[in-house]
């Protein structure tokens, strides 16, 4: 596949555009800065756009296959909801005016539903520092769910991402937040890029929104 990656220089840009390029793919990568430091191959063109302008949303998805979106929150930036909730209207406009169909797009865990039906986000105990980003991500949430003519897929990670191995195990669900047997709901930037490509891949999941998790 032709894919376009936003968002490939970050945590979970940067292990998504490796596990594409190994697989096969041929990838667009798209940071601020134009480069992925200390990433080079044969398959992978490197350039800079801005992901919440729907022009060059546009512009880079012609001519390719798919768009994966792994731009996501910073901690504590003000700045968050209009990058998170911009890039998700922009990817609406721009794949639609492109005639892209295909997107995946990273999703955030606090709007994941407990077992008692809760939101994650609305436990007295979640993170105050995560709040403002996990509205903002359930908001995009909520547009994408308004969008029946692109094939859409917003995965939302384990309660805890972070630095790990790669296993290549998962497990997907819907919009519940998957736990162990020990209540711990955690995944690797590895793993989780697994997934993505995983999900890009199948081409499932069509207009909904999937979680994975250990």
């Amino acid at each position: 596949m032709k894919i376009v990656l936003f968002g490939a220089s970050g945590n979970i840009g940067r292990p998504t555009t490796e596990e594409l390029l190994r697989r096969g793919h041929t990838v667009t990568a798209v940071t601020r800065a134009g480069h992925v430091d200390g990433l080079e191959h044969k398959a992978l063109t490197v350039t800079t756009g801005d992901v919440t302008d729907p022009a060059v949303v546009a512009g880079l998805a012609a001519s390719h296959d798919a768009v994966l979106s792994a731009v996501g929150p910073r901690i504590g930036q003000e700045s968050d909801r209009a990058t998170i909730v911009g890039a998700a209207r922009a990817l609406i406009d721009g794949l639609r005016r492109a005639g892209v169909t295909r997107l995946v797009t990273i999703g955030g865990a606090g709007s994941l539903r407990t077992p008692t039906g809760a939101r994650v986000m609305d436990d007295p105990d979640f993170p105050a520092l995560w709040k403002a980003n996990a509205e903002a991500q359930s908001e995009a949430l909520d547009l994408y769910r308004g969008v029946h003519d692109l094939d859409w897929t917003y995965v939302s990670p384990a309660a805890v991402i972070g630095a790990g191995e790669r296993t290549g195990a998962y497990r997907s669900a819907g919009d519940t937040l998957l736990t162990d047997d020990d209540g711990n709901s955690r995944i690797s930037y590895a793993d989780y890029a697994i997934a993505l490509a995983d999900t890009i891949e199948s081409g499932t999941a069509i207009r909904r929104r999937i979680t994975v998790a250990y």
